[in-house]
Formats: C-alpha cells, structure tokens, sequence
C-alpha cells in the first residue's frame, strides 16, 4: 500500500506574499490579532441575561395578576367554612320556592322580572342588590329599585359587566340570587 503525500499551495505560490497586506501589499507592522474564543465568562453572561430577563417578566406578570384579581373569594376561609351549612340550608330553601328573575340591563337601568312558582308576576316585593364588578373594581353598589309594574323592578345602573347579588321579599319569604349583566358603554 502506498501513500502519496501531495504538498498544499503556499500563498506565495497562488501570487500573494506570505506577510503582506491583502488590500494594501504592506507588511503588517504588529503583532498578529489573537483570535477571538468563547470562554466561561461570555456563557456566564448569556445565561445571566436570559434568567434575568426571565425573572424580571415572571415579577411583573405576577404583579399585573395580583393588580386584577387577588383571588380572595371570602375574607376568613374558617368562618366560611363554619357557615357553609346554613348557606346550603338557605339555597335548598330559595329553589323550593321556586321564583324565576330574568334580569335585563339597557340604557343605565338594570331591571328585574320576578315571578313566583306558576310564573304570575310577584307585585309589591322588596327588592334590593348589590352591584360588583367580577374583575377589578372592589367598589360596591347599593341598589335601590322601583316597582315600574307588576312583578317588573327598575334601578339605575350605569354601563359595564356587573355581578348581581339581589334579594327580594315577597309574601312572607326572603328569597336571595346572583346573576351577571352586563351593557356595553356607548
């Protein structure tokens, strides 16, 4: 087996000097430029890079999140849980009564239809209801209704999506239910 070794072209042969400038034909004056090389601390610093800008997006994100919405159904978890059956008990109580609401909300007014049982209108009722944003806003409403016909109940309200914990008494029953409106700004 033979092994033929074939010399590779220097530069001077291929027509350019071996220390000259390529653009100028000089001969450099300094030293060679070193070559330039990855080391741990370019690695060190892309990856502090990347973690903090991970870490910073996570903070804010966190921070718009708890801004909205902090999560808090109830105050005190325990006491809720204490009353939880007597809430049961009450919600067992409103569906054996069986009245219907139908709760509309146009033109800065919400109004509620309340019916008994066999679907007759329950005139003369007293309703009252608590307005809430689902989202955002803590800040409460206290509604005060109007009885505008039979069984047909009005209250300002101005435009937005609306929680609505409303409770009405009529003949002897206090009847509670929640429902969400809501009316596009104009």
């Amino acid at each position: 087996m033979t092994i033929s070794r074939t010399p590779l072209a220097s530069p001077a042969k291929a027509g350019v000097p071996e220390t000259a400038h390529a653009e100028t034909g000089s001969l450099p004056t300094g030293p060679a430029p070193a070559a330039w090389r990855f080391t741990g601390w370019h690695m060190l610093g892309i990856l502090s890079a990347f973690f903090g800008l991970v870490i910073v997006v996570n903070v804010v994100m966190a921070r718009l999140a708890l801004g909205t919405f902090s999560g808090e159904v109830v105050e005190n978890s325990y006491v809720a849980s204490q009353a939880f059956n007597s809430w049961l008990a009450s919600a067992n109580a409103d569906r054996a009564l069986g009245w219907q609401t139908a709760l509309t909300a146009a033109n800065g007014t919400l109004t509620v239809t309340l019916r008994d049982h066999d679907g007759h209108a329950l005139a003369g009722a007293a309703l009252t209801a608590i307005a809430s944003h689902p989202l955002g806003d803590p800040v409460q409403r206290d509604l005060r209704f109007a009885e505008t016909a039979p069984g047909t109940y009005a209250a300002p309200l101005p435009a937005g999506r609306w929680l609505i914990h409303l409770t009405a008494t009529a003949q002897g029953h206090r009847w509670r239910n929640m429902a969400e409106v809501s009316e596009e700004p104009k």
